[in-house]
Protein backbone atom coordinates (compact mmCIF):
# COMPACT_ATOMS: atom_id res chain seq x y z
CA UNK A 1 0.00 0.00 0.00
CA UNK A 2 1.32 3.82 -0.23
CA UNK A 3 2.36 5.66 2.45
CA UNK A 4 0.58 8.50 3.55
CA UNK A 5 0.96 10.98 6.39
CA UNK A 6 -2.12 11.25 9.00
CA UNK A 7 -1.11 13.98 11.26
CA UNK A 8 -4.38 13.19 13.70
CA UNK A 9 -2.12 9.93 14.90
CA UNK A 10 0.96 11.65 13.88
CA UNK A 11 2.86 9.54 11.71
CA UNK A 12 2.61 7.89 8.20
CA UNK A 13 0.64 5.03 7.48
CA UNK A 14 -0.49 2.38 5.04
CA UNK A 15 -3.63 3.99 2.84
CA UNK A 16 -4.39 2.15 -0.61
CA UNK A 17 -4.48 5.07 -2.36
CA UNK A 18 -2.44 8.11 -2.72
CA UNK A 19 -3.47 11.54 -0.89
CA UNK A 20 -5.63 14.11 -2.74
CA UNK A 21 -6.18 16.65 -1.04
CA UNK A 22 -9.73 18.59 -2.49
CA UNK A 23 -10.28 22.28 -2.74
CA UNK A 24 -11.87 22.36 0.51
CA UNK A 25 -12.51 20.03 3.58
CA UNK A 26 -16.13 19.90 5.20
CA UNK A 27 -15.48 19.93 9.09
CA UNK A 28 -17.46 20.56 12.49
CA UNK A 29 -16.98 21.21 15.58
CA UNK A 30 -19.76 18.92 18.29
CA UNK A 31 -19.73 20.59 21.78
CA UNK A 32 -20.21 17.51 24.00
CA UNK A 33 -20.50 19.61 26.84
CA UNK A 34 -23.78 21.04 25.59
CA UNK A 35 -25.45 18.35 23.98
CA UNK A 36 -28.78 17.53 25.72
CA UNK A 37 -30.02 14.37 23.49
CA UNK A 38 -33.18 15.86 22.31
CA UNK A 39 -32.60 14.60 19.16
CA UNK A 40 -34.05 17.48 17.41
CA UNK A 41 -30.89 17.02 14.87
CA UNK A 42 -31.54 13.74 14.12
CA UNK A 43 -35.07 14.03 13.53
CA UNK A 44 -34.09 17.21 10.97
CA UNK A 45 -31.83 14.71 9.29
CA UNK A 46 -34.53 11.84 9.00
CA UNK A 47 -37.84 14.15 7.50
CA UNK A 48 -34.66 15.88 4.76
CA UNK A 49 -32.96 12.59 3.57
CA UNK A 50 -34.31 9.20 4.99
CA UNK A 51 -38.09 9.27 4.80
CA UNK A 52 -38.12 6.74 2.10
CA UNK A 53 -38.71 3.40 1.50
CA UNK A 54 -36.03 1.17 2.83
CA UNK A 55 -34.68 3.96 4.75
CA UNK A 56 -37.07 3.33 7.83
CA UNK A 57 -34.20 2.09 9.87
CA UNK A 58 -31.60 4.64 8.84
CA UNK A 59 -30.17 7.68 10.84
CA UNK A 60 -27.55 9.49 9.25
CA UNK A 61 -27.62 11.47 12.39
CA UNK A 62 -27.58 9.60 15.73
CA UNK A 63 -27.56 10.64 19.00
CA UNK A 64 -26.29 8.14 21.96
CA UNK A 65 -26.00 7.81 25.73
CA UNK A 66 -22.37 6.84 26.68
CA UNK A 67 -21.30 5.00 28.03
CA UNK A 68 -23.40 2.31 27.34
CA UNK A 69 -25.20 3.20 24.21
CA UNK A 70 -24.33 2.67 20.40
CA UNK A 71 -26.14 2.32 17.24
CA UNK A 72 -25.43 -0.46 15.26
CA UNK A 73 -25.19 -1.97 18.41
CA UNK A 74 -21.33 -2.17 19.63
CA UNK A 75 -20.02 -0.70 16.75
CA UNK A 76 -16.93 0.67 18.25
CA UNK A 77 -16.36 -2.38 21.18
CA UNK A 78 -16.11 -4.96 18.41
CA UNK A 79 -13.82 -2.68 16.18
CA UNK A 80 -11.45 -2.13 18.96
CA UNK A 81 -11.20 -5.95 19.99
CA UNK A 82 -10.08 -6.66 16.66
CA UNK A 83 -7.49 -3.66 16.17
CA UNK A 84 -5.40 -5.24 18.90
CA UNK A 85 -2.72 -2.67 21.40
CA UNK A 86 -3.54 0.96 20.80
CA UNK A 87 -0.41 2.43 22.34
CA UNK A 88 0.08 6.14 22.05
CA UNK A 89 3.65 7.33 22.41
CA UNK A 90 4.31 11.43 22.92
CA UNK A 91 1.39 11.87 20.92
CA UNK A 92 2.18 9.22 18.60
CA UNK A 93 0.29 6.18 17.62
CA UNK A 94 2.11 3.05 17.59
CA UNK A 95 -0.60 0.75 17.07
CA UNK A 96 -2.31 -0.68 13.81
CA UNK A 97 -4.65 1.24 11.70
CA UNK A 98 -7.88 -0.27 10.53
CA UNK A 99 -5.62 -0.46 6.78
CA UNK A 100 -3.04 -1.87 8.90
CA UNK A 101 -4.56 -4.94 10.46
CA UNK A 102 -6.46 -5.77 7.44
CA UNK A 103 -6.78 -9.60 6.91
CA UNK A 104 -5.10 -10.45 3.39
CA UNK A 105 -7.20 -10.12 0.72
CA UNK A 106 -9.08 -7.61 2.34
CA UNK A 107 -8.18 -3.29 2.56
CA UNK A 108 -10.09 -2.89 5.96
CA UNK A 109 -10.36 -4.11 8.62
CA UNK A 110 -14.32 -4.43 9.36
CA UNK A 111 -17.02 -6.65 9.94
CA UNK A 112 -20.46 -6.95 8.91
CA UNK A 113 -23.70 -6.09 11.09
CA UNK A 114 -26.32 -8.60 11.72
CA UNK A 115 -30.05 -7.11 11.24
CA UNK A 116 -30.88 -6.75 14.67
CA UNK A 117 -27.55 -4.75 15.27
CA UNK A 118 -29.87 -1.72 13.26
CA UNK A 119 -32.85 -2.65 15.52
CA UNK A 120 -31.87 -1.18 19.10
CA UNK A 121 -31.24 2.86 18.52
CA UNK A 122 -32.19 3.99 22.08
CA UNK A 123 -30.00 1.23 23.52
CA UNK A 124 -28.26 2.90 26.66
CA UNK A 125 -30.19 5.88 26.19
CA UNK A 126 -30.19 7.59 29.72
CA UNK A 127 -28.39 5.16 31.32
CA UNK A 128 -25.52 6.41 33.81
CA UNK A 129 -22.13 4.43 34.40
CA UNK A 130 -22.86 3.45 37.79
CA UNK A 131 -25.11 4.13 41.07
CA UNK A 132 -25.10 6.70 43.03
CA UNK A 133 -24.51 5.65 46.72
CA UNK A 134 -25.41 7.50 50.12
CA UNK A 135 -22.92 9.91 50.87
CA UNK A 136 -22.18 10.97 47.43
CA UNK A 137 -21.36 14.57 46.23
CA UNK A 138 -20.53 16.84 43.19
CA UNK A 139 -17.39 17.12 42.02
CA UNK A 140 -15.41 17.05 38.57
CA UNK A 141 -14.72 14.75 36.89
CA UNK A 142 -17.93 12.85 38.29
CA UNK A 143 -18.21 9.49 39.54
CA UNK A 144 -21.08 8.57 38.11
CA UNK A 145 -21.86 9.97 34.80
CA UNK A 146 -22.99 9.59 31.15
CA UNK A 147 -22.91 12.25 28.16
CA UNK A 148 -24.60 12.33 24.81
CA UNK A 149 -22.53 11.32 21.58
CA UNK A 150 -24.66 13.05 18.35
CA UNK A 151 -22.90 11.26 15.45
CA UNK A 152 -23.07 12.11 11.68
CA UNK A 153 -20.70 10.90 8.19
CA UNK A 154 -16.93 11.92 9.40
CA UNK A 155 -16.32 12.99 5.72
CA UNK A 156 -12.90 11.21 6.10
CA UNK A 157 -9.50 12.15 4.31
CA UNK A 158 -8.88 8.05 3.99
CA UNK A 159 -11.98 7.03 4.29
CA UNK A 160 -12.63 3.38 4.96
CA UNK A 161 -15.28 3.23 2.39
CA UNK A 162 -13.90 4.64 -0.29
CA UNK A 163 -10.52 2.20 0.04
CA UNK A 164 -13.23 -0.95 0.10
CA UNK A 165 -15.36 -0.62 -2.47
CA UNK A 166 -14.47 -2.25 -4.88
CA UNK A 167 -15.75 -0.49 -7.84
CA UNK A 168 -15.44 2.62 -7.02
CA UNK A 169 -18.91 3.94 -6.10
CA UNK A 170 -18.00 5.96 -3.55
CA UNK A 171 -15.82 8.48 -3.96
CA UNK A 172 -14.99 12.44 -2.47
CA UNK A 173 -16.05 15.30 -4.01
CA UNK A 174 -12.94 17.13 -5.19
CA UNK A 175 -14.62 20.95 -4.17
CA UNK A 176 -15.97 20.22 -0.60
CA UNK A 177 -14.21 17.33 0.73
CA UNK A 178 -17.78 15.60 0.88
CA UNK A 179 -17.95 11.59 0.94
CA UNK A 180 -20.89 10.12 -1.20
CA UNK A 181 -22.05 7.47 -3.59
CA UNK A 182 -22.78 7.07 -7.06
CA UNK A 183 -26.25 5.19 -6.98
CA UNK A 184 -26.04 3.97 -10.21
CA UNK A 185 -22.47 2.87 -10.48
CA UNK A 186 -23.26 1.08 -7.03
CA UNK A 187 -23.79 -2.95 -7.28
CA UNK A 188 -24.24 -3.56 -3.31
CA UNK A 189 -21.79 -5.52 -2.51
CA UNK A 190 -22.12 -3.78 0.93
CA UNK A 191 -18.33 -3.43 1.13
CA UNK A 192 -18.32 -0.27 2.57
CA UNK A 193 -20.97 -1.24 5.01
CA UNK A 194 -18.54 -3.36 6.54
CA UNK A 195 -15.28 -1.16 6.09
CA UNK A 196 -16.62 2.07 7.82
CA UNK A 197 -15.50 1.85 11.69
CA UNK A 198 -18.33 4.78 12.49
CA UNK A 199 -20.98 2.12 10.55
CA UNK A 200 -22.14 5.66 8.86
CA UNK A 201 -22.77 3.80 5.77
CA UNK A 202 -26.21 1.66 5.65
CA UNK A 203 -28.05 -0.71 2.69
CA UNK A 204 -31.55 -0.16 1.38
CA UNK A 205 -33.12 -3.61 0.68
CA UNK A 206 -35.47 -1.66 -1.53
CA UNK A 207 -33.08 0.17 -3.87
CA UNK A 208 -30.69 -2.22 -3.54
CA UNK A 209 -28.28 0.67 -3.09
CA UNK A 210 -26.01 1.74 -0.09
CA UNK A 211 -26.91 5.25 1.42
CA UNK A 212 -25.25 7.69 3.73
CA UNK A 213 -25.01 11.25 4.87
CA UNK A 214 -24.00 13.92 2.50
CA UNK A 215 -22.87 16.48 4.34
CA UNK A 216 -26.52 18.56 3.26
CA UNK A 217 -24.36 19.54 -0.11
CA UNK A 218 -26.94 21.13 -1.81
CA UNK A 219 -27.04 23.93 1.75
CA UNK A 220 -23.17 23.91 1.61
CA UNK A 221 -23.28 24.50 -2.00
CA UNK A 222 -25.50 27.60 -1.65
CA UNK A 223 -23.56 28.77 1.76
CA UNK A 224 -25.78 27.05 4.43
CA UNK A 225 -25.23 24.93 7.16
CA UNK A 226 -26.26 21.47 7.61
CA UNK A 227 -29.43 20.71 8.34
CA UNK A 228 -28.77 18.91 12.12
CA UNK A 229 -26.21 22.17 12.60
CA UNK A 230 -29.09 24.67 12.38
CA UNK A 231 -31.50 22.91 13.87
CA UNK A 232 -29.81 22.11 16.94
CA UNK A 233 -31.65 23.80 19.71
CA UNK A 234 -28.48 23.43 22.15
CA UNK A 235 -26.13 25.08 19.88
CA UNK A 236 -23.27 22.59 19.83
CA UNK A 237 -22.40 22.48 15.82
CA UNK A 238 -20.56 24.56 13.81
CA UNK A 239 -19.30 23.88 10.28
CA UNK A 240 -16.62 24.95 8.42
CA UNK A 241 -13.67 24.34 6.31
CA UNK A 242 -10.87 22.91 7.77
CA UNK A 243 -6.55 23.26 6.60
CA UNK A 244 -3.97 20.93 7.03
CA UNK A 245 -1.65 21.91 10.24
CA UNK A 246 0.84 23.73 8.44
CA UNK A 247 -1.96 25.87 6.08
CA UNK A 248 -3.94 26.59 9.49
CA UNK A 249 -5.97 29.95 9.19
CA UNK A 250 -6.18 31.12 13.08
CA UNK A 251 -9.20 33.41 11.47
CA UNK A 252 -10.79 30.06 10.09
CA UNK A 253 -13.51 28.69 13.47
CA UNK A 254 -12.78 24.83 12.28
CA UNK A 255 -8.46 25.83 12.37
CA UNK A 256 -8.66 27.68 15.26
CA UNK A 257 -10.64 25.24 17.50
CA UNK A 258 -8.72 22.11 15.93
CA UNK A 259 -5.20 23.42 15.18
CA UNK A 260 -4.26 26.55 17.07
CA UNK A 261 -6.48 25.67 20.54
CA UNK A 262 -6.82 21.87 20.26
CA UNK A 263 -9.77 21.68 22.30
CA UNK A 264 -11.73 20.02 19.91
CA UNK A 265 -10.28 16.26 18.83
CA UNK A 266 -11.67 13.72 16.25
CA UNK A 267 -13.19 10.37 17.24
CA UNK A 268 -10.91 7.28 17.64
CA UNK A 269 -8.47 8.41 15.87
CA UNK A 270 -6.86 5.42 16.00
CA UNK A 271 -8.93 4.27 13.52
CA UNK A 272 -6.50 5.84 11.07
CA UNK A 273 -9.12 7.72 9.10
CA UNK A 274 -8.04 11.24 9.56
CA UNK A 275 -11.87 12.02 9.94
CA UNK A 276 -13.46 15.75 9.83
CA UNK A 277 -16.20 15.73 12.63
CA UNK A 278 -14.38 17.31 15.82
CA UNK A 279 -15.88 16.75 19.40
CA UNK A 280 -14.96 18.80 22.27
CA UNK A 281 -14.63 16.68 25.18
CA UNK A 282 -17.40 16.67 28.03
CA UNK A 283 -15.18 18.30 31.27
CA UNK A 284 -17.42 15.91 34.07
CA UNK A 285 -16.14 12.52 32.41
CA UNK A 286 -13.41 10.75 33.60
CA UNK A 287 -10.58 11.61 31.22
CA UNK A 288 -9.37 7.35 31.25
CA UNK A 289 -12.37 7.04 29.41
CA UNK A 290 -12.31 10.17 27.32
CA UNK A 291 -8.56 9.04 25.94
CA UNK A 292 -9.63 6.22 24.55
CA UNK A 293 -12.42 7.68 22.30
CA UNK A 294 -10.20 11.39 21.46
CA UNK A 295 -7.10 10.61 21.77
CA UNK A 296 -3.84 11.60 24.39
CA UNK A 297 -5.05 15.60 24.00
CA UNK A 298 -7.77 15.34 26.24
CA UNK A 299 -6.61 16.86 29.13
CA UNK A 300 -5.36 19.93 27.74
CA UNK A 301 -8.87 19.74 25.36
CA UNK A 302 -10.84 19.57 29.07
CA UNK A 303 -8.71 22.26 30.40
CA UNK A 304 -8.73 24.81 28.23
CA UNK A 305 -12.03 24.48 28.19
CA UNK A 306 -12.32 25.08 31.29
CA UNK A 307 -10.75 28.32 31.50
CA UNK A 308 -12.81 30.06 28.78
CA UNK A 309 -14.68 32.35 30.72
CA UNK A 310 -11.41 34.53 30.40
CA UNK A 311 -10.55 33.66 27.22
CA UNK A 312 -12.68 36.57 25.03
CA UNK A 313 -11.31 34.84 21.98
CA UNK A 314 -11.85 31.00 22.54
CA UNK A 315 -15.64 32.50 24.13
CA UNK A 316 -16.13 34.59 20.86
CA UNK A 317 -15.78 31.09 18.50
CA UNK A 318 -17.72 29.24 21.06
CA UNK A 319 -21.16 31.58 20.53
CA UNK A 320 -21.02 31.44 17.11
CA UNK A 321 -22.21 28.20 17.62
CA UNK A 322 -25.94 28.02 16.46
CA UNK A 323 -25.52 32.11 15.68
CA UNK A 324 -26.16 31.38 12.07
CA UNK A 325 -27.39 29.32 9.24
CA UNK A 326 -24.81 30.82 6.74
CA UNK A 327 -21.26 28.88 6.51
CA UNK A 328 -18.95 31.27 8.75
CA UNK A 329 -15.59 30.83 7.31
CA UNK A 330 -13.81 33.28 9.17
CA UNK A 331 -14.27 35.31 12.61
CA UNK A 332 -12.67 37.95 14.39
CA UNK A 333 -13.37 38.91 18.13
CA UNK A 334 -13.44 42.81 19.15
CA UNK A 335 -14.71 44.99 21.74
CA UNK A 336 -16.83 42.33 23.32
CA UNK A 337 -18.43 41.33 20.47
CA UNK A 338 -17.45 38.13 18.38
CA UNK A 339 -18.23 38.47 13.98
CA UNK A 340 -18.64 36.00 11.65
CA UNK A 341 -17.70 36.18 8.05
CA UNK A 342 -18.72 34.52 4.74
CA UNK A 343 -16.09 33.88 1.93
CA UNK A 344 -16.37 37.48 0.90
CA UNK A 345 -15.34 39.60 4.14
CA UNK A 346 -19.26 40.29 4.17
CA UNK A 347 -20.70 40.42 8.14
CA UNK A 348 -22.80 37.66 8.46
CA UNK A 349 -23.58 37.94 12.57
CA UNK A 350 -22.12 39.17 15.03
CA UNK A 351 -23.23 38.14 18.83
CA UNK A 352 -21.98 39.58 22.37
CA UNK A 353 -19.50 38.07 24.43
CA UNK A 354 -21.66 39.06 27.96
CA UNK A 355 -25.01 40.34 27.95
CA UNK A 356 -26.14 42.85 29.66
CA UNK A 357 -28.35 42.83 33.01
CA UNK A 358 -31.02 45.21 33.76
CA UNK A 359 -32.40 45.59 37.09
CA UNK A 360 -36.18 47.10 37.51
CA UNK A 361 -37.28 48.82 40.50
CA UNK A 362 -39.43 47.14 42.60
CA UNK A 363 -42.54 49.90 42.03
CA UNK A 364 -43.26 51.08 38.13
CA UNK A 365 -43.96 54.53 38.52
CA UNK A 366 -45.75 54.45 35.76
CA UNK A 367 -47.77 51.75 35.44
CA UNK A 368 -48.52 51.90 39.14
CA UNK A 369 -47.62 48.13 39.59
CA UNK A 370 -44.68 45.90 41.06
CA UNK A 371 -42.69 44.64 38.83
CA UNK A 372 -40.40 41.44 40.33
CA UNK A 373 -37.08 40.85 38.55
CA UNK A 374 -36.85 37.05 37.66
CA UNK A 375 -34.71 35.20 35.12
Amino acid sequence: MPKVYNWQIGREMEYPFEEHLPEHQFAAVFDLNRCIGCQTCTLACKSTWTAGRGQEYMFWNNVETKPYGGWPRAWETRLLQNLGDQRWENGVYRGNTVFEAAPWGQNVLGYLPEELDWAHYNAGEDEVSGTVENGAHYRIPHEVWQFYLPRICNHCSFSACVAACPIKAIYKRKEDGIVTIDRERCRAYRECVRACPYKKVMFNSVTRVAEKCIGCFPAVEEGRQPQCTITCIGHIRLNGWISEPEDADPEAPMDYLVHERKVALPLYPQFGLKMHIYYIPPIHVPPQYLGQMFGPGVEQAMETYRAIRDDPELLGAMLLFGATDRWISKFRVRNGLAFGYDEKGSELVRVPLKEPSYIRPLFDAVQQTYRHNTT
